[in-house]
């Protein structure tokens, strides 16, 4: 899958009109401020339904306006999809080949994207909270149920949470049951995820690194220790005086632990930044061969100036691993040339003020 074209109207600071992205390889110059990123968040948005850089959609929309349009023209081998994006004020609506998209998943599945970006380095050295993101957005990207489960499990916590603070607390244990239930595929399905992803992580550090330097990561679930969903409605049946007393729930799946680790200990306290940087790029490039296997599909990849922290070689080695996708977004500054030979199927733009030049 891979976008033809894409059509603006007052997104961020873009000129309106149509932009052509018919190569494999999109290249976007230009210095700090001119809207490069501006075109990889349309395209994530164009795939996702909503935006890697805010949770305010209204943001997106050009200053001093109401209103803002995406509308996209993807092709693969078999089909061509239409796909736009509107924003009236706080009001979305999303269209696929005409006809209104509720739920966004059926976006995910048709137009997978990954996101490469600096604050990806919370991979290694953020709260748990940016690595359960992580493993649960490459879970979901290629397995519905999953991410089906993952919903589901949310808004149970959601409502044991509300139970326990408005004093409901006979309803716990329904809430219990229905959150080991789910709680028990997930931690199953993230196990085996971890299993896969140091199939990958590891070599592909040792080769872009040059080092021997042994990265894998480990998963420590709030259950560990429980071996099927009865045994996990017991234990969460124990917790209900303690969760009363704090007014939350403390045991489940949302307080799992991933743990980046070398030979020393975690990364993050053994690494150096270069290390800590390196190993999250290489995140991004495991989750979109992982993608590549489960699926037999390439996606979208759109990289936003993270290559800038690796010297030469690495990016040479990093760019010679980066060959799991259908198109790919780049930003650079001026003058900078990442690729040792110019690929046969590349469209250079400069960006300046919102406009896109031909190089």
């Amino acid at each position: 899958m891979r976008f033809k074209s894409i059509k603006y109207y007052n997104f961020r600071n873009i000129n309106n009109g149509v932009v052509l992205f018919n190569k494999d390889d999109i290249i976007l110059e230009g210095i700090n401020g001119q809207g490069k990123t501006n075109i990889l968040e349309s395209v994530y948005t164009l795939c996702y339904g909503n935006s890697f850089r805010t949770q305010l959609s209204k943001e997106m929309i050009k200053h001093g306006e109401r209103v803002m349009n995406l509308t996209a023209v993807l092709e693969d081998e078999e089909d061509s999809y239409d796909v736009s994006y509107s924003l009236d004020g706080n009001k979305r609506k999303i269209l696929l080949n005409g006809k209104e998209v509720k739920d966004r998943k059926d976006l995910i599945y048709l137009f997978p994207c990954i996101v490469f970006i600096h604050e990806d380095i919370d991979f290694i050295k953020g709260e748990p909270e940016m690595r359960r993101k992580f493993f649960d957005q490459t879970l979901s990207m290629y397995d519905p149920i999953y991410l089906n489960y993952i919903r589901a499990y949310r808004n149970v916590l959601a409502q044991r949470n509300a139970a326990i603070k408005n004093n409901q607390t006979t309803l716990l244990d329904i809430y219990d049951k229905k959150l080991a239930t789910y709680g028990f595929e997930i931690m199953n399905s993230r196990r085996n995820m971890v299993n896969e992803f140091n199939e990958i992580f590891p070599i592909l550090y040792k080769k872009i690194s040059g080092t021997n330097k042994n990265i894998t990561v480990s998963y420590k679930s709030s259950w560990d220790e429980l071996n099927d969903v009865s045994s996990i409605i017991e234990h969460l049946k124990e917790t209900h005086e303690r969760d009363i007393r704090l007014l939350t729930t403390t045991s489940g799946i949302h307080r799992d632990r991933f743990t980046v680790n070398d030979e020393n200990g975690p990364l993050v306290v053994t690494g150096s930044t270069g290390q800590i940087r390196l190993a999250s790029l290489l995140f991004r490039i495991a989750e979109a061969r992982i993608f590549k296997e489960k699926t037999g599909k390439d996606p979208i990849l759109l990289l936003d100036d993270v290559l800038l922290e690796l010297d030469d070689i690495k990016r040479a080695r990093f760019l010679e691993e980066l060959t799991s996708y259908s198109q790919a977004f780049y930003t650079f500054l001026p003058r900078e040339s990442y690729f040792n030979e110019r690929k046969d199927d590349l469209l250079d733009y400069n960006v300046v003020e919102g406009k896109l030049y031909e190089v």
